[in-house]
Formats: C-alpha cells, sequence, structure tokens
C-alpha cells in the first residue's frame, strides 16, 4: 500500500473534486465517519456544511483540510467493506479517527485505491498539527495496517512490478487526445510532490519531460505582474498548443505562492545525493572512449538522471540541469560545484586526454557517504561503494574530538 498525504486550505475544491468524480460515474462515496446521518440520508450541501461549520470553530488556521489517498497493487481487489475497515484503521492510527470524514472509491486509474477527505479543526477549536505527518505518522500506520490486512507491502514492489500511482505518470502528455485539465493535473500531482526542486526552472526540467511547462508569462505580461502561473501542454517541438490552465483553476492549487514555499523546503538536499549524483558523472568521464556530451547523457539516463540544457538562439549551451529520477532530485549544475556546470562539463572534454583517473577517484570518494549510499545496484555505484570502504581516509591516531579529551592529571613521582 502507497499512502499520499496533501494539506490544502479548501475543503470546498476537495469535496467539490471527489463528488465531480462521483457524477461522472468514475468514483462513488463508500463511507462516512463522525457524520450525524450515513451518506444515503444526507445531500452534498448537509455533507459539505459538516467540515465548514467544524473549520469556523478555528479562523486562524489557514490550512485546515486534507487530502489522502491509500492505493494499492493492480493485483488487489478489495470489497467496499475491507476498503472502509483500512481507512477507519489508517485514519486513527495518524490521529484522525475522531474526526469527520468522507471516504470515496476511485475507479479512473489503473490500481485500486481510495480517497478520504477531512480537517484537521477538532471539536474544541483546536488544531491537529500537520507538520511532518507523513513522516510521523503515516509510514508507520501504513506498515501496521500492511501486517494486519496481509497487502502487498509498498518495499517488495520492485522496478518492473511497480504502478504508477497516476494513470499517465509514465507518459507525456499529448494535446488534443486527452483532456486537457485532467493531463495537466495528473502529471502536476505526481512531479510537484514527489520532486525536490528549489526554482522554476528545475520544476520545469522535470515537467518539460512530460510535455508541460510552468509558465509566469513575459515580465509586462498581466499574469507575471499579478504573480499568478499558468501550465502550458507542449508539443512535439517543446511550443505552447491550446489554452493556458491558470493554477487557482486547478483544485489542489499548484499557485506561485505554493510553489515557493516549495522552494524553500526543497532548497536543503541531502549530500549523499548530491554525492551520488557527481559519482555518476564522474565515473562517466573516466571512460575512454567518451568525446561528446549526447554519451555521457546516454550513460546518465542508464542510472536514472536526464541532463537539461539549456541553450541560447545561436546554440550555445549556457546552462545545465540534472534530473536524478532516483533520489527524486534536481539540481542546478553550478549547484552541485563549478565542474558540473555547463562551463565545468564543456571544459571536462576539452582537458579529458590529461586527467588524472587515480587522483579524480579519490577526490570524489572522499565526499561519498558509504552509509547513506543509494540501495539502487547500479554498476558504477556498486564500484563507488567497493572503492569506498577500501580508500576512504582515516582520522589520524592521534586525533581526539575536543569534546571527549580529559584534562591531564600530575602524577605524583615515587
Amino acid at each position: 500500500m502507497v499512502s499520499i498525504i496533501k494539506t490544502g486550505n479548501s475543503i470546498r475544491s476537495i469535496f467539490n473534486y471527489n463528488e465531480n468524480k462521483v457524477k461522472t460515474g468514475k468514483a462513488e462515496c463508500i463511507g462516512a465517519a463522525n457524520f450525524l446521518l450515513d451518506i444515503s440520508q444526507m445531500s452534498d450541501a448537509m455533507k459539505l456544511s459538516r467540515f465548514t461549520e467544524r473549520i469556523q470553530l478555528n479562523d486562524n488556521t489557514k490550512r485546515n483540510s486534507v487530502h489522502i489517498s491509500l492505493n494499492f497493487d493492480p493485483s488487489e481487489n478489495h470489497s467496499k467493506e475491507k476498503l472502509m475497515a483500512i481507512a477507519n484503521t489508517y485514519m486513527y492510527k495518524i490521529g484522525f479517527g475522531k474526526q469527520p470524514y468522507l471516504v470515496y472509491q476511485h475507479f479512473d486509474a489503473g490500481h485500486p485505491h481510495i480517497h478520504v477527505i477531512t480537517i484537521n479543526i477538532e471539536r474544541d477549536g483546536k488544531r491537529i498539527d500537520l507538520h511532518h505527518l507523513g513522516i510521523r505518522k503515516s509510514e508507520p500506520a501504513r506498515k501496521e495496517i500492511e501486517e494486519t490486512f496481509r497487502l502487498i507491502k509498498a518495499e517488495s514492489l520492485n522496478k518492473n512490478k511497480q504502478f504508477n500511482l497516476l494513470p499517465i505518470s509514465m507518459g507525456k502528455v499529448c494535446y488534443g487526445k486527452i483532456e486537457s485539465k485532467k493531463a495537466l493535473a495528473a502529471v502536476l500531482n505526481q512531479v510537484l510532490y514527489s520532486y525536490r526542486y528549489s526554482s522554476l526552472a528545475e520544476l520545469n526540467a522535470v515537467l518539460q519531460s512530460y510535455n508541460v511547462l510552468a509558465d509566469r508569462g513575459s515580465e509586462n505580461s498581466k499574469v507575471f505582474l499579478n504573480k499568478g502561473i499558468v501550465y502550458r501542454i507542449l508539443d512535439e517541438k517543446g511550443i505552447p498548443a491550446g489554452v493556458p490552465i491558470k493554477a487557482s483553476d486547478f483544485y489542489f492549487k499548484p499557485t506561485l505562492k505554493f510553489l515557493e514555499s516549495k522552494f524553500i523546503s526543497n532548497k536543503p538536499r541531502k549530500e549523499s545525493d548530491k554525492a551520488r549524483l557527481k559519482n555518476v558523472i564522474d565515473m562517466a568521464f573516466l571512460r575512454e572512449n567518451i568525446t561528446h556530451l549526447n554519451q555521457i547523457s546516454l550513460i546518465l539516463e542508464k542510472e536514472g538522471i536526464n541532463i537539461i540544457l539549456r541553450k541560447s538562439n545561436e546554440g550555445l549551451i549556457y546552462g545545465i540541469t540534472y534530473v536524478d529520477h532516483t533520489t527524486k532530485n534536481v539540481f542546478n549544475g553550478s549547484s552541485l560545484g563549478k565542474e558540473y556546470s555547463a562551463k565545468g562539463i564543456i571544459e571536462r572534454f576539452e582537458n579529458k586526454p590529461n586527467l588524472d583517473k587515480s587522483e579524480l577517484i579519490n577526490k570524489r570518494l572522499e565526499t561519498f557517504s558509504f552509509e547513506n549510499a543509494s540501495k539502487k545496484t547500479f554498476d558504477s555505484i556498486a564500484i563507488i561503494n567497493l572503492l569506498d570502504s577500501l580508500l576512504k581516509p582515516e582520522m589520524a591516531i592521534d586525533y581526539l574530538p575536543k569534546q571527549f579529551k580529559k584534562k591531564r592529571r600530575n602524577r605524583k613521582r615515587i
């Protein structure tokens, strides 16, 4: 089972999203908890008012709505009763068991899944803390539920068996073949919450691989001046096709304000993630037959890394971005160091015949954390792990951290 938690400031938008799915036959409301009446006895207005009345008890909390999806392996076929039992257990374990919530079974993806909508305002007006809810409570709850209900474990899914949480998450949006807004929403839902990006350029490096562009417009445009953002579908040549869709038109509101908050929270990156990427690049350059950037790009693709180049109108490369689909990180080349920037990569090709390979290996291994290395069994990473364990520099014998040093006692001579 895979659980995804999203928070927002509009329970109405989340409610309407699921109810619209019901109206089009793509979902069914299979249960409710902590409502006064059964779902069959309530109108849409009655369901929604239960949430809005509770929210009014705490006007200071802006992020007050929670949208959860619980996703199961395609081979699993659970009854409505079992799905409700799973939902109730999950909500109890993450601390929302006494909150009003609705459960919807969706039928519009290639795998079974349910959506749960709720709020984080309690009956006394207090706010339930949403900070790191996924790490603190959702992950432990998920693992317990997998055992209790004998579900296929998320960790047991191998690369060939993994299912997509969204039906087009691994395919490109094709304008004209699928409803534009629905296609954009599917891609945005997958990318915005899964990848770590710290700028609009880094975000677009991922989105463009799905033929999608987040666009602020020109500096004199109304969209830019009003601090807005639109999302566009791109054709095969990378040219915008069709009508752009405003961020506010999506139920999850991927506005510029939302993106800017993600830019800030995504800035801290694990050094092991950076080290993995730098080591893969360095190992690629050690190959004798590497003479062109396209060759480096193909090697990195085998390791789950894409290179995105930024070129001038004259065709000159002035920027490079790396998208690591394994660690879900997006790095601007210069953020990894000068030698990984566009200029640095080009200079490496120019100086390649004079590279001291042993020196390069030792230099990179010193920055690589063996314990935090990626668990993926890539050939180059396995080599690095082996070398790291053998060549990792050791502290000098006489070195001792200051806090562990004891004061010397003066011994009396006999």
